[in-house]
């Protein structure tokens, strides 16, 4: 479903991504791990067509991210996490509907689009509030059901728990596992080591925007002998400072 290959970023002399490959089969989470300013987001946006590889390329449902922009952003659903972007004079509903428009989907599918998301985030008692005066797990819940409107086949999230208290935390987990079940491809960043070995079923860990790792959080418990997967994060971490 996702295919990367050699993908590169430079930022003048600056690389924030080099060479990094993977693949993310279909109905797999996949997790990108590494400290701020290690590459994910970088490597996410790239891959959400929102910046264009310097080298290297990604397949993403069968599209190419460089020559096939417009067919990519028809497959996939992305929300990056810290500021959700809604237009705050606008309903819940208004928000999400506007994203739906801009995908070309009919009212009564995005009608019936928003029932299901509203019900599935607990979104029904507020759906019709203005955006601006919700709280900041209300509004993440209403950027994820934005997002996926359209139903797309993979989602990008980037740190999709950012700022988010324990009980809003558990609903964004919760909607990931159900995508996962609905046979989504998924790729989302984080730091936080128990979010990414309660997830995902493949991790790939990043420093400074060089894939040093990946293969699934038991295999490499395993490889390194150590059942703490922050320990094995940190001796990466620090191998790769080292060199």
């Amino acid at each position: 479903m996702i295919k990367v290959e050699n993908l590169t970023k430079r930022f003048g002399t600056f690389t924030a991504v080099n060479k990094v490959s993977f693949e993310v089969e279909k109905g797999e989470i996949f997790g990108l791990l590494g400290e701020n300013g290690a590459g994910k987001t970088t490597t996410l946006r790239m891959l959400a067509t929102m910046l264009k590889p310097t080298e290297g390329t990604a397949l993403m449902a069968g599209f190419d991210v460089v020559s096939e922009p417009e067919k990519v952003r028809s497959k996939i659903g992305i929300l990056f996490g810290g500021e959700t972007g809604l237009y705050d004079r606008l309903t819940c509903e208004e928000n999400i509907a506007y994203f739906g428009q801009l995908n070309d989907m009919g009212r009564d599918e995005i009608d019936k689009r928003i029932k299901i998301m509203a019900k599935a985030f607990g979104m029904e008692e507020y759906i019709k509030r203005r955006a601006g005066k919700l709280s900041k797990g209300m509004k993440q819940k209403v950027a994820f059901a934005r997002a996926i409107i359209h139903d797309p086949d993979i989602m990008l999230f980037d740190e999709p728990t950012s700022g988010l208290d324990v009980s809003a935390i558990k609903d964004v987990h919760d909607f990931i596992r159900t995508c996962k079940t609905d046979g989504k491809t998924i790729v989302f960043s984080s730091h936080t080591m128990s979010e990414v070995e309660k997830l995902c079923d493949r991790i790939a860990i990043i420093n400074k925007g060089v894939l040093v790792e990946k293969g699934k959080v038991e295999d490499l418990k395993n490889k390194y002998g150590s059942d703490n997967l922050e320990d094995i994060f940190l001796r990466l971490v620090g191998e790769g400072n080292e060199s």
